[in-house]
């Protein structure tokens, strides 16, 4: 029938869609009018130091605090009488590992029709920041690194080893041993970390070890079982 043919073509979109969404280098976050995070890009949750769906729920005022509070109450007026402008708000918030970032976010009000009440489109500019003294660096080696690089770009496991040359097992016991360092639940969570510790390098496609990362050094290599 056309209904499912219809149906089975909005969900391959729906899908194409948020494989873009996720893969977007800038942070984004869709909200609800009142400003509720229902869906975040990585690169948004490597800003705020934790994983894409932990930030559903959370008021993004409250992840990134306003510089100036007359503006946002200029906003919310707006968005009350549906004015369907793109907003800025200049924002300050604190680093996953450590210090302070300033930048702005930048809403845009989307709906399927002007009656609805629309959602907001929110995306992160990062201008700058002052990053505190951390004090203890994040030790990885260049294995470790390569390895979550191709992590957080999609590899699976049998692909990370192909590219470093390892066994499975090898890349396995890599991930195990990350995952007990930084006490990350499964590989999301220790992409996040990599990503928040300075392992990795944000804001670019595909993802790639930091190359001078603050905070992250590498240390000779560590033999792992059967490689």
């Amino acid at each position: 029938m056309r209904v499912d043919a219809d149906r089975r073509e909005a969900v391959v979109w729906r899908n194409r869609a948020l494989m873009l969404f996720d893969r977007v280098s800038m942070p984004v976050a869709v909200c609800d009018v009142y400003g509720a995070v229902l869906l975040a890009n990585p690169a948004m949750a490597t800003e705020c130091g934790t994983t894409p769906g932990r930030l559903r729920g959370r008021e993004v005022l409250e992840l990134f605090r306003p510089q100036e509070v007359p503006q946002v109450d200029r906003i919310a007026q707006a968005l009350r009488l549906r004015h369907r402008s793109r907003y800025q708000v200049s924002v300050r918030w604190e680093a996953p590992c450590g210090g302070e970032r300033y930048g702005e976010l930048t809403a845009d009000p989307v709906s399927d029709t002007v009656e609805e009440t629309p959602a907001l489109l929110v995306m992160l500019r990062v201008q700058g920041g002052r990053e505190s003294r951390a004090e203890e660096p994040v030790r990885v080696t260049a294995t470790e690194a390569r390895i979550l690089a191709l992590l957080a770009g999609g590899a699976t496991t049998a692909r990370a080893a192909r590219e470093t040359g390892l066994t499975t097992d090898g890349v396995t016991y890599h991930l195990r041993r990350m995952s007990a360092r930084w006490g990350a639940g499964n590989r999301t969570e220790l992409v996040a970390r990599a990503y928040a510790l300075g392992v990795l390098t944000p804001g670019v496609w595909p993802p790639a070890p930091a190359e001078a990362p603050s905070q992250a050094t590498y240390s000779s290599e560590a033999t792992a079982p059967e490689e």
